[in-house]
């Protein structure tokens, strides 16, 4: 039996104690600010229904994604912070206040090919402010 040598996939990150410490002091700096500024935190799953993830993306986004089958479920990795939090507005619109100032900070993933500086999986840091709409029947 052959040794497996270990090895981080290529556009992935990995980092060694002293860089998580830094990473973490300026991910600690960028929360600050925005709650500074009345933004709350949320968290959404790095993992979501395909059909979720899929209702607006198309081209060149959709071949980026990470999918997959777990027994009758069809699931995508999430490639921005924008629509789960779309899926999370519509699911707590009515317990949210508005307007909704909130901020995420989380890993992301995108299939694309890993080159300098471009990572298949890495932190995207959001803030938005959402107001409340009405819809109007005709």
């Amino acid at each position: 039996m052959s040794k497996v040598q270990p090895k981080t996939l290529s556009g992935f990150m990995e980092l060694l104690p002293n860089e998580q410490v830094l990473f973490n002091q300026m991910v600690d700096k960028i929360r600050t600010s925005y709650e500074k500024f009345g933004f709350l935190p949320i968290d959404t799953p790095v993992i979501e229904s395909s059909e979720v993830l899929l209702a607006k993306v198309g081209g060149e986004t959709e071949k980026q994604l990470y999918n997959f089958k777990k027994g009758d479920s069809n699931l995508t990795l999430r490639f921005d912070l924008t629509v789960p939090l779309a899926k999370y507005v519509a699911e707590y619109y009515n317990q949210i206040t508005f307007p909704f100032r909130r901020y995420q900070i989380g890993k992301v993933y995108r299939g694309e090919r890993a080159q300098r500086g471009r990572f298949r999986e890495f932190y995207q840091c959001d803030i938005d402010v959402i107001r409340r709409w009405r819809v109007k029947y005709n």
